[in-house]
């Protein structure tokens, strides 16, 4: 027995290659590198594969003795991943440091498209709450709960977003088609889609294009409109216009066109209100001071259309009912003729009729 160089008696595993635990008699000296060539096939790259202890790798030119492997001790045969450490690119510290700033900052989570669509269509754009009468649609063709929007109009607590909006005359009053069944089954509840198009079936979710009519307020799905061609409501078959069809939750090129138009209409209804202005519809309104003569004082004044000089007395006379006596329904108010009798401190006379 050779006593100068003992032989180790060790355990190598394999667990990437699948290759059964081997106990090898092994000499001290022999190399990391020469006890691959003994395991594996030529086949293998060599390269590719280390040997660790006790989760320390171990270098191929190193031996049994340098490495500080004692007798019953494991050594495991790993496979060098691409890009990974132990090729002095990287140390385990760096690693380490690299996941936990991964986890340190917090990611924004990530929004399902389709929950985002439907909450658009199915809740309210003002309180995120779900739809139901009374509802009222914007000329942008925005939805909201009539009840939310009224407490934030009174509350002033409208969002930047909805500036074009200063009242309830800036709204539309829609009439959404609850799909039969869904009367009361899901009201209030998030996510279930309750509405249709009272003519095509569609339902009220988004995958479809929808319109409010100005004129009636009935919503209606565009491949409805468009294969029943009429210029009147297919419901209530009140009469529109095509600019009455509002876009509900159009997309950005089609709530430009609507934003355009109703710019639009804001700019002919500040037009008309001048018009009238100038034409003398709109009267300043002023004192005016008569004196007793029935004539219009100098420091008085009057409207447009009216300049100073003789103004038309009352007479009751003039006012009388039908079928009655002038004379007799002014004297109810005043005296309609002079007194024609003269009384002296002898007597009085009185007129016939008053005695």
């Amino acid at each position: 027995m050779n006593t100068k160089n003992p032989q180790l008696q060790i355990f190598v595993e394999a667990p990437d290659l699948q290759v059964p635990t081997h106990a090898l008699t092994l000499d001290p000296n022999l190399s990391l590198r020469h006890l691959k060539l003994s395991l594996l096939p030529q086949t293998l790259n060599l390269d590719s594969l280390f040997f660790t202890f006790n989760g320390r790798s171990l270098s191929d030119s190193a031996t049994l003795r340098n490495s500080r492997i004692t007798s019953l001790s494991t050594l495991t045969l790993r496979i060098r991943l691409p890009g990974g450490g132990g090729d002095g690119g990287a140390t385990g510290a760096e690693s380490r440091d690299c996941y936990l700033n991964m986890y340190a900052v917090k990611k924004p989570d990530k929004v399902d498209p389709n929950e985002q669509r439907l909450s658009k269509w199915l809740n309210c754009a003002l309180s995120n709450e779900p739809l139901k009468h009374p509802v009222v649609v914007d000329l942008l063709g925005n939805l909201f709960n009539k009840q939310a929007l009224v407490e934030a109009l009174l509350g002033k607590k409208l969002p930047k977003a909805f500036c074009h909006i200063k009242g309830l005359k800036d709204m539309i009053g829609v009439q959404l088609s609850v799909i039969p069944g869904l009367e009361s089954e899901g009201e209030g509840v998030i996510g279930v889609t309750r509405f249709e198009c009272p003519i095509s079936g569609l339902e009220f979710n988004g995958k479809y294009k929808f319109f409010a009519l100005r004129s009636c307020g009935h919503v209606l799905s565009a491949k409805a409109l468009k294969e029943v061609k009429s210029s009147a409501c297919l419901v209530c078959h009140k009469e529109f216009v095509e600019s009455d069809k509002v876009v509900i939750n159009g997309s950005e090129e089609e709530v430009a066109v609507m934003r355009e138009r109703m710019e639009e209409e804001k700019v002919k209804v500040r037009d008309k209100k001048t018009r009238k202005a100038k034409n003398g519809d709109v009267v300043d309104k002023a004192m005016v001071k008569v004196e007793g003569n029935g004539k219009v004082a100098n420091g008085g004044a009057l409207g447009k259309g009216v300049t100073n000089g003789s103004v038309k007395r009352f007479k009751a006379a003039d006012r009388a009912p039908a079928n009655a006596t002038k004379e007799v329904y002014a004297s109810i108010f005043t005296s309609s003729r002079k007194s024609d009798f003269k009384e002296t401190y002898s007597c009085r006379s009185l007129p016939l009729g008053r005695n």
